[in-house]
């Protein structure tokens, strides 16, 4: 997917710059626990980010050294805030391919989309070199690979009871502690994790 084909799905329905959350009965094992930020949604699909699983086997600066981005010696020389930036899972689609979602206090022209208060994606090697110079976005996170549902599909999950959603805060999309999104973003939802499993329990 390129940054047309996510225009194409467009930013008009009322899922883009959301939170997906996975209910525990959500039956396709990839999406356990999901917390995933809606980028584009429309009437024709959907595409988003998992945004609370990293991945664990390769770093940014590991990462930035296998694209010819920066040397294996220029490593050290990296600046704090590109160390600190996550490598996620971003779902089952394209898994090689890489989205910088980011703040937009720095944005690419005719590469950088909007996709939310405050929020860009983009997919261009550019972002990882200004990121790597230092001169990237306060807040990033790369994204390997991404989810997405055809015309229809993720309404159709949702009247299933498969995800909630609600508003997305900076904190869930770019924070650390991966191991707690999940449970912080039902609170934001006013919802207890252990009422949701014992909920589904009896469904």
């Amino acid at each position: 997917m390129n940054l047309d084909s996510i225009r194409h799905i467009g930013a008009r329905g009322s899922l883009s710059g959301k939170l997906l959350i996975a209910m525990p009965s959500m039956p396709d094992r990839r999406f356990n626990r999901a917390v995933i930020y809606i980028c584009a949604h429309s009437a024709d699909g959907a595409m988003g980010i998992v945004v609370n699983r990293r991945v664990s086997n390769v770093t940014l600066p590991e990462l930035l050294v296998q694209l010819d981005v920066i040397s294996a010696e220029d490593v050290i020389r990296l600046p704090e805030r590109a160390t600190n930036v996550d490598v996620l899972a971003g779902g089952p689609v394209e898994t090689t391919r890489g989205f910088v979602l980011h703040s937009t206090d720095m944005v690419i022209e005719n590469a950088t989309l909007s996709v939310g208060e405050n929020l860009g994606l983009t997919i261009t090697l550019d972002m990882l070199r200004a990121i790597a110079r230092g001169e990237g976005p306060n807040r990033a996170v790369l994204a390997l690979g991404y989810a997405s549902w055809s015309a229809g599909q993720l309404e159709s999950e949702i009247r299933e009871n498969t995800w909630l959603h609600g508003n997305a805060e900076a904190d869930i999309l770019f924070g650390l502690d991966h191991a707690h999104k999940y449970d912080r973003a039902l609170q934001i939802l006013g919802v207890s994790p252990a009422f949701l499993s014992v909920d589904a329990g009896n469904a």
